[in-house]
């Protein structure tokens, strides 16, 4: 492991009051290793897998990485029409969601603990720094919208610590956009990443991760205090809003989101968090 720091960050104005960031000098926390290691670094630079998670029982799950270095596809878009104010994006990867936001003049800002992808969102002209979501942050209790896509609930591979903290990142009554797993899914599990680049294969040391599906990442939620507020399926991936209910409350400041959630007994049907090529719900078989 490696220890994070900031690249040429250009951050925009953020909400305020807004507490500054830490110096680029000052010590940051530890990077998962999924986010320092070859195999990520490898596939972003060159911006094509083939990459994967790989569990212990060897399952492998397809990592999107053609999709991620490419423009936002319509799916991206529906999500970024969603968002109010400013926004930011957990685990922003190469920073198609907040390059596509900054040049519609949305404050926003990126966060990623792999250097590689925090460059590549500026080149992109994406505002971000390499930092942690659970390390200082700018802008803390005053964002109106955060973004976990791609899978991003597993950060930490513990859902209830990245709710507790993505609660106090948001103003009150702030708003959570989640991409979530197509099945009823709740698992807590130890992976690494893998590039499998014709006969050579670059791995990853073990890293702890979470895949939830809607109905799970919704139970965990309202246990923390957060409100349902829309759930939706398009283009083979699956969404969940919620609204940061506790904080809103104790403030008198609650909203409610005019979102259509599915029927109760309506079957999601999304691949996965990092959907579609290839459907991260149908793993490859295991190598």
């Amino acid at each position: 492991m490696s220890t994070t720091h900031e690249i040429a960050p250009a951050v925009p104005a953020l909400p305020s009051p807004a507490p500054s960031a830490p110096p680029p000098s000052a010590p940051a926390a530890s990077a998962p290793a999924w986010a320092v290691d070859e195999p990520y670094s490898a596939a972003l630079r060159t911006g094509r897998g083939p990459l994967f998670l790989r569990r212990a029982d060897g399952w492998l799950l397809p990592l999107e990485v053609e999709r991620w270095c490419a423009q936002p596809d319509a799916v991206d878009l529906e999500v970024l029409g969603r968002c109010e104010g400013s926004v930011l994006d957990v685990g922003c990867g190469p920073g198609r969601l907040v390059a596509a936001l900054a040049a519609r003049g949305r404050q926003v800002l990126g966060i990623d603990v792999s250097e590689t992808a925090v460059a590549r969102t500026l080149r992109l002209g994406g505002p971000a720094l390499r930092r942690s979501v659970f390390e200082p942050l700018p802008g803390e209790g005053h964002w109106d919208t955060a973004l976990l896509m791609d899978g991003n609930i597993g950060i930490g591979g513990d859902p209830r610590a990245l709710l507790d903290r993505l609660a106090r990142l948001l103003r009150p009554g702030g708003l959570l956009l989640a991409e979530t797993v197509s099945a009823d899914v709740d698992e807590r599990v130890h992976v690494q990443v893998v590039h499998m680049a014709g006969p050579h294969h670059l791995e990853g040391d073990p890293f702890p991760w979470a895949r939830l599906g809607t109905a799970a990442l919704i139970r965990h939620a309202e246990r923390a205090g957060w409100q349902t507020v829309g759930q939706w399926t398009t283009g083979g991936r699956s969404f969940a809003a919620l609204r940061n209910r506790a904080a809103a409350i104790a403030a008198g400041r609650s909203r409610t989101t005019k979102t259509t959630a599915e029927p109760p007994k309506s079957a999601a049907v999304i691949s996965s968090q990092r959907a579609r090529k290839p459907s991260a719900d149908s793993p490859v078989a295991s190598r």
